[in-house]
């Protein structure tokens, strides 16, 4: 659990470390060149719609994995459109929440229970 909490931790640093500088100089306006990639049928634009899939199977797992409650339908777009600068910081939080239990961090409480009832 010790390297898993540490790979999220570098991920965090790393992401955050790289956005920071990049949006001092460009801005935050990255859609019109994200999807300007795209529309060039580039391998840039090949890897955005490839990133842009993953970013939306992330929504969609922190939603599932709360029953679509009320938080994990706000928290879904958040994952989808913070990427993985959430992701490791959820991940993270969760690691630690839920006392490393990764059936739980990965499933929710109630499907590892589920699971590990079986």
């Amino acid at each position: 659990m010790t390297v898993f909490r540490a790979i999220l931790v570098a991920i965090f640093i790393v992401i955050a470390g790289y956005t920071l500088p990049v949006t001092s100089v460009h801005g935050w306006n990255l859609v019109p060149i994200f999807v300007a990639a795209i529309g060039e049928m580039t391998w840039q634009g090949q890897f955005n719609v490839d990133f842009s899939c993953f970013l939306i199977l992330s929504g969609l797992w922190t939603a599932w994995r709360s029953d679509f409650s009320p938080l994990g339908l706000v928290l879904a777009p958040v994952a989808s459109f913070g990427g993985a600068l959430f992701l490791s910081a959820y991940l993270l939080f969760l690691t630690f929440s839920l006392k490393g239990d990764m059936a739980a961090v990965l499933l929710g409480k109630d499907r590892a229970a589920a699971y590990n009832a079986r």
